[in-house]
C-alpha cells in the first residue's frame, strides 16, 4: 500500500475510534476489522452476512496484507450475532465523523431529508410493525452528492421525531434544508434557523391555516405577474422540457411581501417573517395521448388537454431569486433518484431479508458507506454497478475505494 492510500485507510479505520464493541470478554475477531470486511464486501456487492464471509474467506490472503486478522475470517453467524447487537446511534456517529472528513461542513450545500422504508426487514409476514425506516439527509453541492447522516424510526408517521434528532447531528450553518411535507412543521423550522440554516418547506394540508393563506398570497402574486401588474414585487423563471413524447413546463413565482400572511402567522413560524411564499406550477402535456374525438364523434381524436398542478413553498430566506428556489425544490427529489433508486435497484435493499436486532439498520448503514464511496471515485468510467463489479474483480481499485 502506498502512503497516499495508506493515509487515506488509516483516516477510514479511525473514525470507528469510538465505536465500543458489544461482546463482553475476550474476542476472536476485531470489531474494527469486521466493519472494514463487510464494508468491502457490501462494496464488491455482497447482499447479506453469508454472502460477506465468503468475500472475507476468497479475499483472505490479500485482506491479510492489511489486516491482522489474529481470528481468520468471522463466520456469517459472527457477523449477523455482532452487527445486530452494535450501537446504531455509535455507528452513525462513526459514519458521520468519516462522511465530514469528505465534506467539511454543509454550508452553501443543499440537505435534502426524507425516509425510507427497508420493506422486507420484517420478522413474520403477518406482522410488518418491526420493518425498519430510516430517515437520511442527502448533501447535494454541485457534482458532489453524499449521504450526510441516518437515523431509524418506528414507521413512517414517527419521521416528525426522527427529524429534529437527524437534524442535530449535522452542521447546518449557510446550508438550504428541504424537507417533504411531513417535516413542515414550526418546530423544525426553528431548529434549522436555530442551527445557522435556511428552509424551503412544503406547505400543504397537515398544516391547513399556513397552506390556506400562502395558496392565497401566492397565487394572488402570479395573476399579478401575469397581467402585468404594477408594484407586485414577485421573481419568475419558467422552464420547460420536451422528452420521452411528453412537454413539461415549470413556472416558478417567488415573493417576499409575506406581511399579507398576517402578524399571527408570522409569529408561528420561525424565519417566515424575513422569508418568502412560492408557487411552483407544473404544466404537462403527453404528446401520444388523444381525448375524445372531435364533434360528432366521427372526426380526428383532438390531443389531450395538458394537465396543471400547482405546490407551494414558504422559505426562510428572503428575496426574489425565483431560479434559486427552483433549484432547491428539484434539488430535493436528488434524495429520491440518487439514493433512494440506487439503494432499491443497485444495492436491493427492498429485497434484503436482514431482521435481528439492528442488523438491518447497520448493513443499511453500510450501504450508505459504500454508495458515498462509489459517488466519490472519479477515475472509473460507469455506473454505480459497473464499479461495484470492478472493485470485486480489481484489489487495487477496491483499495483506492477506501482510502480516499
Amino acid at each position: 500500500m502506498d502512503a497516499t492510500a495508506s493515509g487515506g485507510f488509516l483516516r477510514f479505520f479511525r473514525a470507528f475510534d469510538g465505536l465500543d464493541d458489544p461482546r463482553a470478554g475476550d474476542v476472536r475477531h476485531g470489531l474494527h476489522e469486521m466493519v472494514v470486511i463487510a464494508l468491502l464486501g457490501v462494496i464488491c456487492g455482497c447482499d447479506g452476512w453469508a454472502q460477506v464471509a465468503l468475500f472475507g474467506q476468497r479475499k483472505a490472503g490479500w485482506l491479510r496484507t492489511f489486516l491482522a486478522l489474529p481470528g481468520g475470517i468471522p463466520s456469517h453467524d459472527t457477523f449477523g450475532r455482532v452487527f445486530a447487537r452494535l450501537d446504531p446511534a455509535a455507528f452513525e456517529r462513526c459514519f458521520l465523523a468519516w462522511a465530514s472528513a469528505l465534506v467539511e461542513s454543509a454550508g452553501g450545500k443543499l440537505v435534502a431529508i426524507d425516509g425510507k422504508a427497508i420493506r422486507r426487514s420484517f420478522a413474520r409476514a403477518w406482522d410488518r410493525s418491526g420493518m425498519a425506516h430510516l430517515a437520511s439527509a442527502f448533501v447535494t453541492q454541485g457534482g458532489n452528492q453524499l449521504v450526510f447522516g441516518q437515523v431509524a424510526v418506528e414507521d413512517k408517521g414517527n419521521e416528525i421525531v426522527a427529524i429534529p434528532r437527524l437534524l442535530a447531528l449535522l452542521d447546518l450553518a449557510g446550508a438550504t434544508v428541504t424537507i417533504d411535507a411531513i417535516g413542515c412543521q414550526r418546530a423544525v423550522a426553528a431548529q434549522v434557523v436555530g442551527q445557522g440554516g435556511d428552509y424551503v418547506l412544503p406547505a400543504k394540508a397537515n398544516q391547513p391555516a399556513l397552506l390556506a393563506k400562502v395558496k392565497a398570497l401566492a397565487d394572488d402574486v402570479a395573476r399579478d405577474h401575469a397581467k402585468g401588474a404594477a408594484g407586485t414585487r414577485v421573481g419568475y423563471r419558467e422552464e420547460s422540457t420536451d422528452a420521452h413524447g411528453r412537454v413539461e413546463v415549470r413556472r416558478v413565482w417567488v415573493s417576499d411581501e409575506v406581511g399579507w400572511l398576517g402578524d399571527d402567522l408570522l409569529g408561528l413560524w420561525p424565519g417566515l417573517a424575513g422569508g418568502a411564499v412560492v408557487v411552483v406550477e407544473r404544466s404537462r402535456l403527453d404528446l401520444g395521448a388523444f381525448g375524445p374525438p372531435a364533434g360528432d364523434g366521427t372526426g380526428d381524436r383532438t390531443p389531450a388537454a395538458a394537465t396543471v398542478e400547482r405546490h407551494y413553498y414558504i422559505t426562510s430566506p428572503g428575496g426574489l431569486d425565483a431560479g434559486r428556489v427552483a433549484a432547491a425544490i428539484r434539488g430535493h427529489w436528488a434524495v429520491e433518484n440518487n439514493l433512494h433508486w440506487q439503494l432499491d435497484v443497485t444495492f436491493r435493499e427492498d429485497e434484503r431479508r436482514i431482521r435481528t436486532g439492528h442488523g438491518a439498520e447497520n448493513f443499511s448503514r453500510l450501504c450508505r458507506f459504500a454508495l458515498n464511496l462509489l459517488k466519490r471515485d472519479a477515475s472509473a468510467k460507469g455506473g454505480i454497478q459497473t464499479k461495484r463489479l470492478q472493485a470485486g474483480w480489481d484489489n487495487d481499485f477496491l483499495l483506492q475505494l477506501i482510502s480516499q
